[in-house]
């Protein structure tokens, strides 16, 4: 198992580092001149010279070539050097760091909350498969899917938080407050991961195994929780594992929305103002969170199925 789990981590390895010259190709790619966005973030009424702008081409290494360039900037991130903003001249690390623990407490109740509703409501539908639980949870899961978050967001807003004063508009980041912006969240994630859910555990109580054991008088929850919840359990990590990107990619408009101060919040409030850098930042952290949650739902994986341990040839 313990080549198996460094052959994993070595993956994640790479891949982070894939995401990294992705990221980092942001930058130089983008239309225009970094140097004169820079200077005009930081001044807008003035328009910059020419010798100014080559000055700060110069001091941000532009003139040098883009292996340099990536490789400069690729080790300033391993030291925790993520730039600094072009609107306020901060740290961008700075700026992460004080928001980050906001986001990922949002995020964090988010996935509990998904994933606790996606296995009751997932085991209520498959224990009564084809009856009113099994049809009513069914047609939440198609709707859940279907709606983006946003309007969940903006339905909530208006009629649990502002008619119903449950709540409030301008949250402040307290942890009480980030209950409801969760729930958003997580019973949009919950949608799809049920559907996946109850699929599995179907797929496991018309198995052969299944039928044994009412053969030899188990009931239809026992068969349910011993063998049909263990074994549905490896494709529904999967899912999570993979719907981390959406998680993070929904919060954003979901901490816009609530005023959560979150991650998120900023780089949309970046992104209106094309500070690059920011952009940047969060798009690299979102991506390294992806890359480690695809790497313990496969050590988690590996642990619930043996078949999983032999090294990938």
């Amino acid at each position: 198992m313990l080549a198996a789990a460094l052959q994993r981590i070595a993956q994640a390895v790479l891949t982070a580092l894939a995401a990294s010259l992705l990221v980092w190709a942001m930058l130089p790619l983008a239309p225009g001149d970094p140097a004169y966005r820079i200077l005009k973030a930081r001044a807008p009424q003035h328009e910059p010279l020419p010798a100014e702008i080559e000055q700060m081409r110069e001091d941000i290494g532009l003139d040098r070539p883009l292996p340099v360039q990536y490789a400069s900037w690729l080790g300033k991130v391993v030291q925790g050097d993520l730039s600094v903003s072009w609107r306020s001249g901060r740290p961008v690390a700075e700026e992460i760091s004080k928001r980050l623990p906001a986001t990922l407490t949002l995020l964090g109740l988010a996935l509990v909350i998904s994933v606790g509703c996606a296995l009751a409501l997932a085991l209520i539908s498959a224990r009564f498969r084809d009856r009113w639980p099994d049809r009513a949870i069914r047609a939440f899961s198609q709707i859940g899917a279907a709606l983006p978050t946003f309007l969940f967001a903006l339905l909530a807003l208006q009629y649990i938080v502002v008619n119903a004063g449950v709540g409030k508009v301008l949250s402040g980041g307290a942890l009480a407050y980030a209950v409801l912006p969760a729930l958003i969240i997580g019973v949009d994630r919950a949608a799809g991961w049920t559907q996946l859910m109850r699929a599995s555990l179907i797929e496991v109580m018309d198995s052969g195994f299944a039928h044994v054991a009412r053969a030899r008088g188990a009931g239809e929850t026992r068969i349910l929780l011993r063998h049909g919840l263990p074994n549905a359990l490896l494709p529904f990590l999967t899912a999570i594992g993979v719907s981390v990107g959406a998680l993070l990619g929904g919060a954003p408009i979901i901490e816009a929305v609530f005023t959560w101060p979150g991650l998120g919040s900023y780089a949309l409030e970046a992104l209106s103002a094309r500070d690059f850098p920011v952009v940047q930042a969060f798009v690299l952290v979102s991506a390294l969170m992806y890359v480690a949650a695809a790497l313990l739902v496969d050590l988690a994986a590996m642990a619930i199925d043996p078949r999983l341990r032999e090294p990938r040839r």
